[in-house]
């Protein structure tokens, strides 16, 4: 009797664990502040596109690691010229695009040169425009010759920026993205989620775990708080409520991660409004922010304080931090030796993550104890692109870029922030055109010290990256040089 109750246990538990592998987790769903407004990463400037659709329905030809290293994605190697100036790829073979459309170096072509064209959105058009010439000697070769040495190059190839679109699908990739990764579109339910299945066509289908990914975008932090407690989100990267963590951490059912991002986190100044376009009054205002107090106010004590545009993680990186220590003083003499009356009248505006908003209160607070009124306007993030980043229209506004060295937006004058100066134009071209690491870190460091000097921004903190997860699920990455969602590491545990 004993040995057939045995036999009925083992049996019941060989049923058990089949029932559990066949039913076991496929899906996760991912919280996200913000909504992208569009698919196409290529197209416009937002992060949040690529948090959905980098490595997951777009690829490119490098990728960039979650520990910053550079390692091949479409292209199989590749090989840079003793100049630097020549950069040759040979292409994965047998990668076809998610329409069925063969991928091959016409499309490597056909991608970069749109992103060159005058009429281009690319946030980084600047970069493909430096390419001289793209040669394709056959489907799977493609040979970029630079006007000056691109040190650089792999990792804006590795970008959201330089994913590899089909002609034949490239003018609907923003509402019907079609590309080479994992992942398919499934659904977009404008203002509530974002939905993609596991592709079977892909060449290594068989290596991804999660066949289904659902993106929910909250914006409300207490409403992330919610959403994780309930087991409605499985994973928040980018999770704004840093004042809930320690509430996930004395709870065994999650995990909490906290790394470092590409983020430099400032508040932006337009250089050719009055009276910001005088550098002793943007000085002054750098002199009137005190960084620590930002920071754990608005990120609870979480990230790095920066005093120029690149974070501690970058080659090259100067810490600048000691070169406008908080002195209200030091800003009131300033403002009073630039002739400004004060109370000074400027709109500071604020776009929805708690970084701007709750970063956003404390420096308006700082701003009035030196005489400038800074004027809170909420907004959202369509309003934001619009209105700041397209025609310039503001004074301040607070906003974190996380590109990977990204230095060279201030080359270009009609950037957002309108710095218009050839000394530092100059410099970044030594930057462009460094022959080697150690003459690209010298570059980098020149150019760092000259936008503080000029304080053509008011440079704050790096944004740290918090993730907030099911305990189980694995394969999350901790920290973020781009920001991205990659659903091909993860897996239930």
């Amino acid at each position: 009797m004993r040995r057939a109750h045995r036999f009925f246990a083992t049996l019941v538990l060989a049923f058990m664990a089949s029932a559990g592998a066949a039913f076991a987790k496929d899906s996760v769903t991912i919280g996200m502040v913000l909504e992208p407004p569009g698919l196409d990463p290529t197209s416009a400037p937002a992060a949040a596109i690529g948090e959905v659709t980098h490595y997951n329905i777009f690829e490119g030809l490098t990728k960039i690691n979650e520990d910053f290293s550079v390692t091949p994605l479409l292209a199989e190697k590749w090989d840079f010229s003793p100049d630097l100036k020549t950069l040759t790829f040979k292409l994965k073979p047998n990668v076809k695009f998610q329409d069925d459309q063969p991928f091959s170096s016409k499309d490597v072509k056909y991608s970069f040169e749109r992103y060159a064209a005058k009429e281009s959105t690319n946030k980084d058009s600047k970069f493909f425009a430096s390419i001289e010439s793209i040669d394709t000697p056959d489907p799977m070769t493609v040979v970029l010759k630079f006007e000056q040495p691109s040190f650089e190059a792999l990792y804006h190839l590795g970008m959201d920026t330089a994913v590899i679109l089909d002609e034949k699908s490239a003018t609907t990739a923003s509402t019907n993205p079609v590309g080479t990764g994992p992942y398919k579109l499934s659904s977009w339910e404008k203002g509530s989620s974002i939905a993609l299945d596991k592709w079977d066509g892909f060449r290594d289908a068989a290596k991804i775990p999660i066949a289904h990914a659902t993106f929910r975008f909250i914006s409300d932090p207490l409403a992330a708080v919610a959403a994780m407690l309930a087991g409605d989100v499985d994973a928040f990267p980018r999770f704004a409520n840093v004042q809930a963590l320690d509430q996930f951490k004395s709870d065994p059912r999650f995990q909490v991660l906290v790394g470092g991002t590409e983020g430099k986190t400032i508040l932006a100044m337009n250089n050719k409004k009055k009276p910001l376009d005088d550098v002793r009054v943007r000085q002054a205002i750098a002199y009137a922010l005190d960084r620590k107090a930002i920071i754990d106010g608005a990120q609870n004590g979480l990230g790095a304080p920066i005093g120029s545009h690149l974070t501690p993680n970058d080659p090259g990186y100067v810490d600048l931090t000691g070169l406008y220590p908080h002195d209200p003083e030091k800003a009131k003499a300033l403002l009073k030796e630039a002739g400004v009356a004060t109370p000074l009248e400027l709109s500071l505006i604020l776009p929805p993550p708690p970084y701007a908003r709750q970063g956003g209160e404390i420096i308006a607070a700082e701003l009035a104890d030196v005489g400038i009124n800074a004027k809170i306007q909420n907004v959202e993030w369509a309003q934001w692109l619009s209105g700041v980043y397209k025609d310039k229209n503001y004074d301040l506004t607070v906003i974190s870029h996380v590109e990977p060295l990204d230095i060279g937006i201030y080359a270009n004058p009609n950037y957002y922030f309108q710095y218009d100066n050839p000394a530092f134009k100059a410099i970044y071209e030594k930057v462009t055109s460094a022959p080697n690491l150690e003459a690209y870190k010298g570059a980098l460091g020149e150019a760092q010290k000259k936008l503080a000097e000029d304080s053509v921004n008011a440079f704050l903190f790096q944004l740290p990256n918090v993730t907030v997860a099911d305990a189980k699920l694995k394969g999350l990455w901790k920290n973020a040089p781009i920001f991205v969602n990659d659903l091909s590491t993860m897996a239930w545990q």
